[in-house]
């Protein structure tokens, strides 16, 4: 039996009154139509929370419409100021560095923009709490009484070749597992870092388990989720024996739109917390600073949260100089292994604290 962690009530629509300022909610973008559209009903429900503003949705990549197009949107509609939040689960290179790129780069177009940047959804006790609650409900709805102990979860991340993103996903699957009373947890990932998927599967199977539960956390589907849904339908072919759980993804629910109410607030209050300790990019520009790793770096000092029009994000300002804003990511989808420039282990680790 799942035990219930200590939570706050959940937020009441409302209770978080959002300002009158538009927001850009910016996606990661999927090539799976299924994965567009989850996202976009996701920023329509957001919406209805706060009709009296526009929320608008973009992509970082894969999909329409773009974060310029969506700024463009927004400065059509004569605002001045907006919040800029991305949804994503965990700081990595994408909200440290892509984002922030392209929000540079459009605010130097439009200096009279101010522009509240926002953090990653990260870890947070509401998600953990209703991880704790699906996984105790999928295990209640089971016809075979299977113990605890002959249970395994795998966790199965997105992959970031950011270093400390990794092991946020790592420390939210053993905080997923503390209480659980099952066997064990393993953690992988479908791309870029390691250990990959199948490796995963590999040692789920190694505890001899009678039931092995799969949980993919991603806010949405897409083709990495589907991906990992062939996966376990393989094993369940070839170990008919065991049983064969998979957890749905975040999807559309109260928690995650309560989550993104604490978001923008954070962003406007210029109080996002960063995962910056082990951020390889601020390491990158201590180093070049020659300051060691003393340089303390919060998204207080964040200049797209101020409003500054003058644009070196402690994470990223050591590339601006190298003038480029056209960042093509190879996120593993590409068929053949050749195309992955990570997938040999040896391979990711000496590019892992590596800044583009």
């Amino acid at each position: 039996m799942l035990n219930t962690l200590p939570v706050s009530p959940p937020l009441a629509v409302g209770q978080f009154p959002s300002p009158p300022l538009p927001l850009l909610l910016i996606g990661h973008g999927s090539r799976d139509p299924e994965g567009q559209q989850a996202f976009l009903e996701l920023a329509q429900a957001y919406q209805s929370l706060t009709p009296q503003r526009p929320v608008i949705p973009c992509f970082l990549e894969l999909a329409q419409p773009s974060i310029a197009q969506g700024v463009e949107q927004c400065l059509a509609q004569g605002w001045q100021e907006i919040v800029a939040l991305p949804l994503l689960l965990f700081g990595a290179r994408h909200n440290k560095f892509d984002v922030t790129v392209e929000l540079d780069r459009l605010q130097a177009l439009h200096p009279q923009l101010r522009i509240h940047y926002g953090g990653p959804l990260g870890i947070r006790i509401e998600i953990l709490q209703l991880l704790r609650d699906r996984l105790a409900a999928l295990l209640a709805a089971q016809p075979r009484q299977i113990p605890g102990a002959e249970t395994v979860l795998l966790f199965v991340g997105r992959g970031s070749s950011d270093p400390e993103a990794n092991a946020e996903a790592c420390k939210l699957a053993r905080l997923l597992w503390e209480g659980s009373g099952l066997a064990a947890v393993e953690t992988c990932f479908i791309g870029i870092t390691h250990p990959r998927l199948p490796v995963g599967l590999e040692r789920a199977l190694s505890w001899q388990p009678r039931r092995v539960i799969v949980l993919p956390y991603f806010l949405f589907t897409g083709v990495l989720v589907k991906k990992i849904e062939a996966a376990v339908q393989e094993r369940r072919r070839q170990y008919p024996e065991i049983e064969w759980l998979m957890l749905p993804e975040l999807g559309l629910v109260d928690t995650v739109l309560h989550s993104l109410q604490q978001l923008e607030q954070e962003a406007l209050q210029g109080q996002t917390p960063m995962n910056c300790h082990l951020c390889k990019f601020r390491l990158a520009v201590s180093a070049e600073l020659g300051v060691g790793h003393t340089h303390h770096h919060d998204h207080q000092d964040h200049p797209h949260a101020q409003g500054s029009h003058h644009h070196h994000h402690h994470h990223d300002h050591h590339s601006h100089g190298q003038g480029s804003h056209h960042h093509h990511h190879n996120h593993g989808h590409a068929p053949a292994a050749a195309a992955d420039p990570w997938a040999q282990l040896e391979d990711y680790h000496r590019r892992a604290w590596q800044v583009p």
